[in-house]
């Protein structure tokens, strides 16, 4: 016998080695699984509102502002002012954008709200939506917006007001 063989030959057939395939398979499977929650969770881009034509003609002025306790002991933030209507049409439906800032001039809070009008005809002022009393051609009425909560983050300024959505007859 010549030289001994270090490498003898295998009996039976040798099984591939799949375990490549599978952890590329897996890695494959865990980076499409990680895509489809990231684009199912994804938020909608917070788009600008559409100012409707005719919102040029109400005016919004005299704004004030005041806070007072609820009865749960929470505070509840008031903004007043007068909304005029310079056209020949009747507001039936108004809504505003409200944009609170912080400090540092960034927005705070967005709430988009219904002007309500204010009637005094009772011993307190009653703040109505302007589909029960609506706004007349060239007329002008005190109106209030009623925020429940407000960020803590907001700079205590007057916020800036849109108007973003209304109908009219």
């Amino acid at each position: 016998m010549g030289g001994l063989d270090l490498i003898q030959p295998s009996s039976g057939t040798q099984e591939p080695d799949h375990s490549r395939r599978f952890i590329v398979v897996a890695i494959a499977v865990v980076v499409a699984l990680v895509l489809l929650i990231a684009l199912l969770l994804r938020q909608p881009p917070r788009l600008l509102p559409q100012i409707p034509p005719y919102a040029a003609k109400l005016k919004i002025s005299d704004l004030k502002m005041s806070q007072s306790q609820n009865f749960v002991g929470a505070s509840v933030t008031y903004v007043d002012g007068n909304l005029t209507n310079s056209s020949d049409e009747v507001v039936t439906h108004a809504i505003v954008r409200v944009i609170f800032k912080d400090s540092y001039g960034q927005v705070a809070q967005i709430e988009d709200v219904p002007i309500k009008l204010l009637q005094t005809s009772g011993p307190y002022p009653d703040a109505v939506d302007l589909t029960v009393s609506p706004l007349g051609a060239n007329e002008s009425k005190p109106f209030r917006l009623i925020f429940e909560h407000v960020s803590e983050q907001w700079n205590q300024a007057y916020p800036d007001l849109q108007i973003t959505g209304l109908n009219i007859r």
